[in-house]
C-alpha cells in the first residue's frame, strides 16, 4: 500500500493529466494503478456507471448503501444489476436496523434530523466499507448541482484518506441519456415516474417537469447532499 502523501500527489497529477480524457481511459487508469484495491459505489438510480466500469474492470466490488429506507424499485434494481452485470454487488448496511434506530433515537429521525440520519445510515457505513480499498469510483457529475461544480475526474478524498475517481464528472445529462439508450442500461423504474434523483423513500419526492432534478431530495429542509460526496 502506498503512503497517504504519495496517493494525494498521485491524485493531483492524475487530475491534471486525465481531465477531458475518455471515460474508459480514466477507469483504466484506476484499474492499472490500484488493481483489486479499487471499488465503486452505486445508488441504483440506474446502472450507467456499473455498465461503464464493468467493461474495464469485470468483477469489481460495487458498494450499495442499503439504508433500510429504500424504495422497493431501488432494491429491485440492485438485484437486477447483480444478476445482469459481471460485478460483485455488496450491500452495505448501518450498524443499527431502522427499528433499532427508532428505539434508540426516536422514530422518524429522517424527518427531525436528516443530517444525522444520513450520517448514521450512509456516511459512517460507507467509511467502514471503504476500509480495505485505496480508491473508489463514483458517478457524480459537475452539472448535477452547485456543490459538485468543481469536481475533478480524480480527487484526493482527504476525509477518507483515499483517491476518488469520478470518470463522468464532465458529462452532461444529454451524454448520460445517450449512453443509456445506446447501451440499454438498466434504469430504476422510478426515473420514469417523476423521480430524476432517487434516495431514501421518506426523503425523496417527485419533481415537476423542468424543475431541478435534485429538488425532490430532502425537499423543504435546505439540505442538498447526504454527506457522502460533499
Amino acid at each position: 500500500m502506498t503512503s497517504t502523501l504519495d496517493r494525494a500527489d498521485l491524485a493531483a497529477k492524475a487530475a491534471a493529466r486525465l481531465d477531458g480524457a475518455d471515460t474508459r481511459e480514466i477507469v483504466r487508469w484506476a484499474a492499472d494503478t490500484f488493481g483489486d484495491r479499487v471499488c465503486m459505489t452505486a445508488s441504483m438510480a440506474d446502472s450507467l456507471m456499473v455498465d461503464i466500469v464493468s467493461r474495464v474492470i469485470p468483477g469489481i466490488d460495487v458498494l450499495f448503501l442499503d439504508t433500510g429506507y429504500h424504495f422497493p424499485e431501488t432494491i429491485g434494481t440492485r438485484d437486477a444489476v447483480a444478476a445482469v452485470y459481471p460485478v460483485n454487488v455488496v450491500s452495505v448496511r448501518p450498524s443499527r436496523s431502522v427499528a433499532e434506530q427508532d428505539r434508540d433515537l426516536g422514530p422518524r429521525l429522517h424527518g427531525r434530523d436528516p443530517g444525522l440520519c444520513c450520517h448514521l445510515r450512509k456516511v459512517e457505513p460507507l467509511r467502514a466499507a471503504l476500509g480495505p480499498y485505496e480508491a473508489w469510483i463514483s458517478g457524480i457529475r459537475r452539472e448535477e448541482s452547485a456543490t459538485r461544480a468543481d469536481v475533478e475526474v480524480v480527487e484526493w478524498d482527504a476525509r477518507r484518506r483515499m483517491v476518488k475517481v469520478n470518470p463522468i464528472a464532465h458529462w452532461s445529462q444529454a451524454d448520460v441519456d445517450e449512453y443509456v439508450a445506446e447501451h440499454r442500461v438498466l434504469v430504476n423504474p422510478l426515473r420514469d415516474d417523476g423521480y430524476p434523483s432517487i434516495g431514501c423513500q421518506p426523503c425523496t419526492s417527485r419533481v415537476a417537469a423542468g424543475a431541478d432534478p435534485r429538488s425532490g431530495r430532502w425537499s423543504g429542509t435546505g439540505k442538498t447532499e447526504c454527506g457522502i460526496h460533499r
